[in-house]
């Protein structure tokens, strides 16, 4: 179990995590979905021990992770965003280092480390440098490095960025893996399909703080039966507001001179209408898109935004 209550690390100015609470469950995969520099790494930071946070608790299997560092990091798995790799070294030299490391000798290691080698799709380049694999294999590397020594509870900081498909399907099938050998596994991503089709729970965090968690059906019940309409073109926000806010059950999420985006039921039915009252006022529309309730449709209404922005 990853127990987090009430975390905040701030860098000058800058607060990175704010006031961040949630557990994620053994067996369970739980998702932390937010875009670049929302706070994700840094809360994984955090919970590795790698940063010191400037309030609140972090627990890793029971263990404080302040205050009983060692214990908290002996069942800890962490596959990092950055490629902690060995380039001159071999998958096979590179996994049994990172064993080593977690205290596997012998027959034990040499075990591990062929199993993983299998389970990552790299036993036959096993021998090569790894300055010679593709992107893909090195993150399947950096995967297998941070479960080698079978760890209970693992933490995944976005390991499919940059990946080609194949690569990322393996990955995903080793992160089901994980969970379903009982794994507690903690997985931030900024792709909204890898969050709904994964995680068993999820937590939006958005500029350090987690505006939305739950289920994917608890989060989509939030937005209830809302389509999000997206219009662009050119606006003056005041007139939008003042237009736009007669009309029945439309909820205006974000409008300003480029952009306005509405949460509203059955959208697809109520569009003419929508885009004559635009136009009446004069302004001009460039394109429209539609969302249906979905995970990315109740992120843009929580943000305003898309989530890759």
């Amino acid at each position: 179990m990853i127990e987090v209550e009430g975390l905040r690390k701030q860098y000058g100015d800058l607060v990175a995590v704010d006031d961040v609470s949630f557990t994620a469950e053994p067996g369970a995969i739980f998702g932390l979905l937010g875009p670049n520099g929302a706070g994700k790494s840094t809360t994984i930071g955090c919970i590795s021990g790698l940063l010191k946070p400037g309030a609140g608790r972090v627990r890793v299997l029971g263990h404080d992770v302040m205050t009983e560092g060692p214990l908290s990091r002996r069942k800890l798995g962490v596959v990092p965003q950055e490629l902690a790799l060995y380039e001159d070294l071999s998958a096979r030299e590179n996994l049994a280092y990172w064993g080593s490391a977690y205290g596997l000798r012998g027959s034990h290691l040499k075990k591990r480390v062929n199993s993983v080698l299998e389970l990552s799709g790299l036993i036959d380049r096993a021998k090569e440098p790894v300055k010679k694999y593709s992107g893909g294999m090195k993150r399947r590397l950096n995967f297998a490095c941070g479960i080698v020594h079978e760890p209970e509870a693992l933490l995944l900081d976005e390991p499919t960025v940059g990946v080609d498909p194949q690569s990322r399907v393996r990955l995903l099938d080793l992160v089901r893996e994980q969970s379903k050998n009982g794994a507690t596994v903690l997985y931030t991503t900024h792709y909204m399909e890898e969050a709904e089709h994964l995680c068993d729970r999820l937590a939006i965090i958005d500029h350090g703080k987690i505006i939305a968690e739950g289920t994917l059906p608890e989060l989509r019940a939030m937005l209830g039966e809302r389509d999000i309409l997206r219009i662009m073109g050119k606006f003056d926000p005041n007139i939008v507001f003042e237009t736009l806010s007669q009309l029945e059950d439309i909820e205006i999420v974000q409008a300003d001179e480029e952009t306005i985006t509405l949460a509203t039921p059955q959208a697809s039915t109520r569009l003419s209408d929508i885009l004559m009252e635009i136009s009446e006022e004069g302004f001009e529309v460039r394109e429209t898109t539609l969302t249906q309730p979905s995970l990315e449709s109740l992120f843009i209404k929580l943000t305003g935004k898309e989530l890759r922005e």
